[in-house]
């Protein structure tokens, strides 16, 4: 993937244009949300074939005349919608930015997780440290207050979160227990939902949770009101403090690692060799920017990168392949197997101890 931005195949005229684009884009940002929320684009949508006069709108919409029109010429500029026989009709775009999940998932993330915090970025990246946080709390990090977050901040972090998880669980789930699993740690738990899934794929194999104190009372919650408590085992800690984990273990770890500065990965990495044992494997979900198949997948994980920057820990990202294996090599560990999830992106690596 890398090799397709090696050159600069825009004209000038594009690339001025494109520049426009990006000076404007927040403004493009919260106009397509306003588009959004005043169900302008569903009742176009709901219209789709015939469209609708601005007349039509007016009555529909409880906008002033000034606030409808000025959305529905931002709405032409910015292909979501379009006019014909002086009728207002919906773009294929704008179709997709009010019925498309991943599209709905990815715009309430940036809306109420990251757009208030983005303005400190420019701090973030200076410091180090998540700035843009401070919006909402005075934690380190955001998973330190993930359960503190307001509700709709919290919804929307969690429906990114499980969006991409839940798209390719079925997959990751045969592919791990393809190797006869009987335990397995899940590191990162958070509300317990992969282990809960584990238990209901397998009947026998028995979970333990690693994570923050305040993640597995989570996941506690969660699981408490299920048939499988029996079967699965916490262990609130810090990841990157020297507790040892469970010892003789398969280890899991998904969209984990993303959340860690480089160093850190090596060091939790070279903490679950320590404890994986030679007949066992560390199962690693991730999504790496310069393998994924369609460009659009490679622009969203660049720009959500930014997310950990301001919002997160400040020094983490989604992770190139390459960069990948060299830390995985230096915590004296060895990719076994590969398998590539199409739809999310996500790889699945297989890995064990160097002999």
């Amino acid at each position: 993937m890398i090799k397709e931005y090696t050159e600069d195949k825009m004209t000038a005229l594009e690339a001025i244009s494109n520049a426009q684009k990006l000076a404007f884009a927040p403004m493009v940002f919260m106009a397509t949300v306003c588009l959004r929320d005043f169900n302008i684009l569903s009742s176009l949508d709901d219209n789709y074939k015939d469209g609708l006069s601005f007349e039509k709108l007016k009555d529909k919409i409880e906008l002033s005349e000034y606030a409808l029109q000025l959305l529905l010429d931002c709405g032409l500029s910015f292909n979501l919608i379009y006019f014909d026989n002086d009728k207002y009709k919906i773009t294929k775009m704008g179709h997709f930015i009010i019925t498309d999940k991943m599209t709905i998932v990815n715009m309430n993330f940036t809306l109420d997780v990251c757009y208030q915090g983005l303005f400190s970025l420019k701090e973030s990246f200076k410091l180090g440290k998540p700035e843009g946080l401070k919006v909402f709390g005075e934690w380190e990090t955001i998973y330190k207050g993930l359960s503190s977050l307001p509700e709709q901040t919290q919804k929307s972090w969690f429906d990114f979160d499980h969006y991409y998880s839940d798209t390719s669980a079925n997959f990751m789930l045969e592919k791990v227990f393809s190797y006869n699993i009987k335990e397995l740690v899940d590191i990162g738990g958070n509300t317990g939902k992969w282990s809960l899934a584990c238990c209901k794929y397998n009947k026998d194999v028995k979970m333990s949770i690693v994570d923050l104190q305040e993640q597995i009372l989570l996941a506690k919650e969660n699981i408490n009101k299920t048939g499988f408590k029996d079967r699965i085992n916490y262990y609130p800690m810090n990841i990157l403090q020297e507790d040892d984990l469970p010892n003789n273990k398969n280890f899991w770890l998904s969209q984990f690692l993303d959340c860690f500065s480089k160093e850190q990965i090596v060091f939790i990495l070279k903490k679950i060799a320590k404890a994986l044992g030679k007949e066992n494997k560390l199962f690693i979900q991730e999504l790496f920017w310069d393998i994924q198949k369609f460009e659009a997948a490679t622009f969203s994980l660049n720009a959500s990168s930014l997310y950990f920057t301001a919002m997160a820990n400040g020094n983490s990202r989604f992770y190139s392949y390459d960069d990948f294996l060299r830390l995985i090599d230096l915590a004296g560990l060895k990719i076994d197997n590969i398998y590539e999830h199409n739809i999310t992106g996500d790889s699945l690596l297989i890995c064990s101890l160097k002999d």
